[in-house]
Order: structure tokens, then sequence, then C-alpha cells
């Protein structure tokens, strides 16, 4: 069985090179690919008294389905083998659990991801994961 390298896409420009740059590792290592994008979880109450909950899924489905196929485009035409999986939650606890439950052997993520105010601190997210997630974090600029 393959290594894997989980690498969480979000469509910013730093996820997109963090995924440049698992690719090169993974053929390196003869490794897969499992991208990974979190939605989050806009089922509440409030959301919830106007628009439904199957409304909220459609477009967490879609929204997810578009950064995932811009991810796509860029690893077309390689030789490694890549993954895909849409998780719904917070992105710095979805992307641990993820990486512990498929038994990754790294995740390579952006520096900062499409969140506005506090990604210019530190990038809430990856600073997040590096410090739970059980497996080597690489962080890219």
């Amino acid at each position: 069985m393959s290594q894997k390298i989980l690498v969480p896409i979000d469509g910013s420009d730093f996820s997109i090179r963090a995924l440049q740059h698992a690719m090169e590792i993974a053929k390196a290592m003869d490794a897969e690919i499992l991208l990974l994008n979190v939605q989050y979880n806009y089922n509440s109450p409030n959301i919830n008294r106007f628009v439904s909950r199957e409304e909220v899924r459609k477009y967490q489905q879609e929204s997810a389905k578009e950064v995932i196929d811009g991810a796509l485009k860029v690893v077309e035409n390689s030789e490694v083998t890549v993954h895909t999986k849409m998780r719904i939650g917070s992105p710095d606890y979805e992307i641990a659990k993820e990486a512990k439950e498929s038994n990754v052997y790294s995740i390579i993520m952006g520096s900062r991801g499409l969140g506005a105010i506090k990604s210019k601190i530190v990038g809430s997210v990856s600073f997040n994961v590096l410090h739970v997630a059980s497996c080597p974090v690489t962080m890219v600029k």
C-alpha cells in the first residue's frame, strides 16, 4: 500500500502552491495525494430560518466541487494518484481528523488560506493544524 500525503485545498494561491510542492514530494516517494476540502457547517437555527438544510448541503457540495476541480486541473497529466474528499466542520479539526483516520504520512498545506482577517495574523487554520496533527506538517508560502 502506498503512503498518502494529505493536501487541504481551499482555492487559495497558498493551497495551490502547497499542492504543487506535494506533487513533487509524492513523485519522489511514489506516494498518493489526498486532496481535502473542508466546508464550514452552516446548519444553524439562524441560517436554517432562511435557507433549508438541503440548500445549505447543495451549496457546500457545489463549493467543494469548484475548489477540488480547480485543484485537479493542477495535477492533470501527472503520474501521481490523486483522491479527493470533502468534509464539513471546522477546517483545522477536520484536517487533523482526516489525517489520523486516513493514516497519512504527512500533511502539506498552505501557510495561509482564504480567511480574510485571521490569515493576516498567522494563518490560524495552518497554525492550529501544526499543533494538533498526529503526523508531520509542512507549510508552504
